[in-house]
Formats: structure tokens, sequence, C-alpha cells
């Protein structure tokens, strides 16, 4: 058993997010004592990342939600940093458009998923129809709590198709998305951020926290789990994001793939042009 699997919603399980501490480091204390393991980390990253591209059999789907300041982006340009970006694309999911909101809400989500040999990272995803969605009473009830069910057959048949699932809920505290608001207001290269509706959905904070607890508990399964990721401190959420997908991958048995050309006759070919040259 995996000590990752501490952060991983049990399927079928209840869940609490107060049980969960947002200012979790484990074995270490600060981020300069974490520098080495992260290090290896992105190198092991980036190793997988090549072998999932060169070999195509599989494709890798990371989705990421958060409270407000919760860190998506900066997890994001972590992952991003050890991977080669010709394999990996970012796909945004902001209020649908004119056309998406004429389909059904799965239609755009579907559109974004990665080919084999591809990762694809949700900023946001298709879970914000039953959050944002829940909270602000945008569709009635009987509309949003039937697509949990709906998310679930979605995902199974990604899977079914070689996807590799991984969705990781960044989890911090009132207190710590507090400050970082306060950050954003002192520091000029983040005041770009700030939005009238980042305070006011503050006090929807015990609504998200209800509607993540449902959708996490529900929507975690074998072949697609969520993970709850203390967030209080970014170095250790960025450390245990790359963990836990470094496993995942790994798990793959990945292997590079045969050459589809004569090796002996390029060789011979080469040597000829070297002796020309």
């Amino acid at each position: 058993m995996s000590d990752l699997d501490r952060f991983r919603v049990k399927p079928g399980s209840k869940l609490a997010l107060k049980d969960f501490d947002p200012g979790f480091k484990d074995r270490h204390e600060e981020h300069k004592e974490a520098l080495e393991e992260i290090e290896r980390c992105q190198q092991r990253l980036r190793a997988l990342q090549d072998l999932l591209y060169a070999e195509r059999r599989h494709s890798l789907l990371v989705c990421l939600q958060a409270m407000d300041t919760g860190g998506k982006d900066g997890t994001i340009n972590h992952v991003l940093a050890a991977m080669n970006p010709q394999g990996c694309r970012v796909v945004p999911f902001r209020q649908p458009s004119a056309e998406e909101a004429a389909h059904d809400f799965l239609w755009r989500v579907h559109r974004g998923t990665p080919a084999r040999g591809e990762v694809a990272i949700f900023n946001r995803s298709h879970y914000e129809d039953v959050l944002i969605v829940r909270v602000h009473n945008l569709v009635p009830k009987e509309v949003w709590s039937r697509r949990y069910e709906r998310i679930n057959a979605f995902e199974k048949g990604l899977a079914e198709n070689d996807t590799r699932i991984l969705k990781f809920f960044l989890h911090i505290s009132k207190e710590e998305q507090l400050a970082r608001f306060r950050e954003r207001l002192e520091d000029p290269t983040k005041q770009w951020k700030i939005s009238e509706a980042d305070y006011a959905e503050r006090k929807y904070w015990d609504d998200y926290v209800a509607a993540y607890e449902e959708a996490l508990a529900r929507c975690s399964t074998e072949h697609a789990p969520w993970y709850v990721i203390p967030s209080n401190h970014k170095w250790f959420r960025n450390l245990t994001v790359a963990r836990i997908i470094v496993e995942h991958l790994e798990a793959l048995g990945m292997g590079y793939p045969k050459p589809t050309v004569d090796l002996e006759h390029i060789r011979r070919e080469y040597h000829q042009a070297a002796k020309q040259a």
C-alpha cells in the first residue's frame, strides 16, 4: 500500500473535508528540505511522459479543482515544467459559450480529452456542473443530481479507452485563502487576477464544501480516483501531485516501441556518408 493512498478518496466512502488537514507537510518541515525530492520526482515525471508520448498506448487526464486561490495555476506550472510541451496541453473550463451551452454539459469536455500518448490537464473540469451549478442554483436539483452517474459513466468510457484519470482537489483553509487574497492585493504582478467574484464567493464557502464532499465521495472510483491534496503549503502540494502522477504512470509498465526501420541498413548508410564527408 502506497503512503499516497492517505490522500485518496475511497470509492463509496463518506467524506468530510474537515478530516483532511490543509496544512499537512508530512516528513519535510520546509520547502528547502524537499528540494532534492522535488527534483528527483520531476526528472522521473519527465522520463515517464517521454515514454507515454513514444509508446502511444495510453493517455493521461489530470483534473484540478479547488476553491479560489487553491493553486490550480501553480500546480499546472509545476507539472508542465517537467514535461515536453509537445505532448501536453492545458484545457481551461470557464463559463460555457453559447455553442457549448446549446449541447449537453459533457460535450465540451469530451473535446478536451487527451489522445493516446498525450497528457491533458483540466483547469477546472466537468465537475463545475455539480459544484458552481449546485451552489448558485443555476439548474434545478433534479438536473444536477443526475449528473454524478453521467460523470462516472463518462470517465469509465475514457478509462476503457486507455486513459488514466487522476483528479485532484487542492485543499486550502479559509484562512489561507484570505492570506492569498491579501497577497494578490499587495503584489502588482498578481493584481490582474483579482475579481469582485473572488470575495463574493467566500460567503458560499460552506455550500462549496458540501458540494465538493458529495462530488468527491460519489465520483471517486478505482479507474478515476479523487485525491484530496493538502495545499496550504504550495511546495507540498506540487510534490504530492507529482508523486501521485509518477506512481500511476509507472504502474502502466510502459516501454519504448521497437524501431520500424532496418537499423543495420541505416548504420551502413551512415558510415558510408561519414567516409565521404
